[in-house]
């Protein structure tokens, strides 16, 4: 008996070490290592964005040539628009969007793009979602992707030359009077940006205050009666589908001249503008501001350009 026990013995002591051995082995494979270049197959190589806001700032990274799908409506910068396109920003659609085989899905936090994120997640696809409803969060949102994609040191640029640019802009409105802004989203009806919108946020960061007092929603209906209270200095509204801004500005030159007595229709500040650049919280925002700043205080520029044109 004691002849087979030293053998057993060994072959028991041999075994647990081989496994220990395995077991250590198996062990680093699941240490995973910071890719030394954005080609590491660790990155996500084939990218859907399914917001236009998000389209621009995943190409303004230089992630243009990971971009697989898009949502429609997005088409700038103009390759943009040549990229496939997998439904709308308020209806994605899921099967274009695993029929382009993607490693990452980046989407909006909302309840339509969050029901569409939800079941990507299920189904085993990589999800990042992000909130981007003021300033502060498109900056957030910009790092984000950045560390999502390998693109960190290029998004904190990004957000340190927005931030710059806005800081600015801000500057040479420290000393404006505050003009009272009304902000028509659309005619008819005629509905407005109430102060609980990240609108409001861009017309103080312009230099301007809303006509506009506390309202329940976010872009509510106004009567006649609370136009000619508002006292607006300057109207901003958006331009809508393709027709031409000029166009657009004539027509509403024409239906503001009902209230002949609201300063901004006495001295003339109406002002139809292309709104991508300035309702797309994106990299253009500095933009966006700079044109809502020439419409509310021409007088701290030295160049004035069209305000009427589009920023691109």
């Amino acid at each position: 008996m004691r002849k087979l026990f030293l053998p057993l013995a060994i072959a028991f002591v041999c075994l647990v070490i081989f496994i220990l051995a395995r077991y250590r082995q198996s062990s680093t494979n699941y240490i995973v290592s910071e890719p030394q270049s954005t080609n590491s197959f660790s990155w996500p190589v084939r990218i859907v964005s399914l917001a236009p806001n998000i389209t621009e700032i995943l190409f303004a990274l230089g992630l243009g040539d990971r971009i697989v799908a898009v949502s429609s409506g997005s088409d700038y910068p103009p390759e943009a628009d040549a990229k496939q396109k997998v439904g709308t920003f308020w209806r994605p659609n899921i099967e274009d969007i695993i029929a382009s085989k993607p490693d990452l899905v980046v989407t909006l936090w909302f309840e339509q793009q969050k029901a569409a994120a939800d079941t990507l997640n299920r189904l085993g696809y990589q999800v990042l979602s992000l909130k981007a409803e003021k300033v502060e969060e498109l900056l957030t949102a910009i790092q984000k992707i950045g560390a999502a994609t390998s693109c960190q040191q290029r998004a904190d640029e990004m957000v340190k030359d927005i931030t710059n640019q806005i800081n600015d802009l801000q500057s040479r409105f420290t000393s404006a009077n505050r003009v009272k802004v009304l902000w028509v989203v659309q005619v008819e009806p005629l509905r407005v940006a109430a102060p609980n919108t990240f609108i409001n946020g861009l017309i103080e960061l312009a230099g301007g205050k809303n006509a506009i007092g506390p309202a329940i929603g976010q872009y509510p209906s106004i009567s006649t009666e609370e136009i000619l209270a508002c006292g607006a200095e300057t109207i901003i509204q958006s331009s809508m589908g393709t027709g031409s801004i000029a166009k657009q500005q004539q027509a509403a030159q024409i239906y503001w001249s009902r209230w002949p007595n609201l300063p901004a229709v006495k001295n003339k500040r109406i002002y139809v503008i292309e709104p991508d650049t300035i309702l797309r919280l994106g990299p253009r925002l500095p933009q966006g501001i700079e044109l809502i700043g020439r419409c509310l205080h021409p007088d701290k520029f030295t160049q004035i350009r069209d305000i009427t044109q589009q920023v691109r």
